[in-house]
């Protein structure tokens, strides 16, 4: 068994782009900028956007925070994303994920201008993947298939099952799987809360993503001798021999699962680091194609 360490691979990328950006400022060009827009004070919101900050930080990048209350209104949001859309000074920019009820995450994903969606939300940027052009893929998606390619995953042939269809993961994840790429070429089967015989499905997976957000979902009894798991679930579970009270847990159930397993991701320190890491890599393509550089 081989476990997939997003953490160390992550910390790689961030080196090469470090090295990158080190260069382009020593020939005289700015640095890239990424902005982020976070609204209200959610734990886990607050937690991603700080390490995404702090990421611009170990690439060299400049780094805009602008917050707004809990309580802002869907068209504010939309003149604060038009004036990101008109500064020239900042490649790329995203707005945190989940907003409040009162907004419509769809409109103010359509405000953005597409060749600054870093996070790869804008239907243009879905669209332009879905048919294999160039344009932003979502960061976790990516950051998963930058781990599937960094250690050596064969997949072309393979049989790959994801678990969930979700705009953010599920779906691209699926789409980028199939392409005619490396990684890719995969035979893809997308199972969901209507699916029968998951276990069934999953058992003739070479390949499991699991993105449902149910802790332990993929158990041993339903992984074949050496497949891959890849575990995008990230959920607090109470934990009481923790400080905090909790701990992190993924879709997998790694302590049985990742003895049959080729390759296995963890929960934390897989798939997490890898996400941050590809918005990075989205962020320094924005500024290569920035006019205004």
């Amino acid at each position: 068994m081989t476990l997939i360490d997003g953490k160390k691979t992550a910390a790689e990328i961030k080196q090469e782009i470090a090295a990158e950006v080190a260069r382009m400022t020593a020939d005289g060009k700015r640095a890239p900028h990424l902005a982020a827009i976070l609204v209200g004070h959610d734990g886990g919101s607050e937690t991603y956007v700080a390490n995404k900050v702090k990421a611009c930080g170990e690439c060299g990048f400049t780094s805009s925070l602008i917050r707004f209350e809990e309580d802002v209104t869907e068209e504010r949001l939309v003149e604060e994303i038009t004036r990101l859309n008109d500064d020239q000074s900042v490649d790329g920019f995203i707005v945190q994920l989940p907003l409040p009820r009162h907004i419509d995450e769809q409109n103010i994903i359509r405000a953005i201008d597409p060749s600054k969606d870093v996070d790869g939300f804008h239907p243009i940027n879905v669209g332009r993947m879905s048919i294999g052009l160039p344009g932003f893929v979502s960061a976790t998606p990516a950051g998963i298939m930058q781990l599937l390619k960094r250690y050596g995953v064969e997949t072309k042939g393979k049989h790959a099952v994801v678990l969930g269809r979700s705009n953010i993961v599920g779906k691209p994840m699926a789409t980028l799987l199939m392409q005619k790429s490396n990684p890719g070429n995969c035979t893809v089967t997308v199972c969901h809360s209507a699916t029968p015989n998951i276990k069934e499905i999953c058992l003739n997976a070479d390949i499991i993503v699991a993105a449902l957000g149910q802790p332990g979902f993929v158990t041993a009894d339903m992984v074949k001798p050496g497949a891959t798991i890849i575990d995008v679930g990230t959920t607090r579970v109470e934990d009481a021999s923790r400080k905090s009270g909790w701990r992190l847990r993924g879709d997998v159930d790694f302590e049985n699962v990742a003895e049959k397993c080729e390759f296995i991701t963890p929960v934390p320190g897989g798939v997490g680091p890898m996400t941050i890491c590809s918005l990075m890599i989205n962020t320094l393509q924005a500024c290569k194609d920035n006019p205004y550089k």
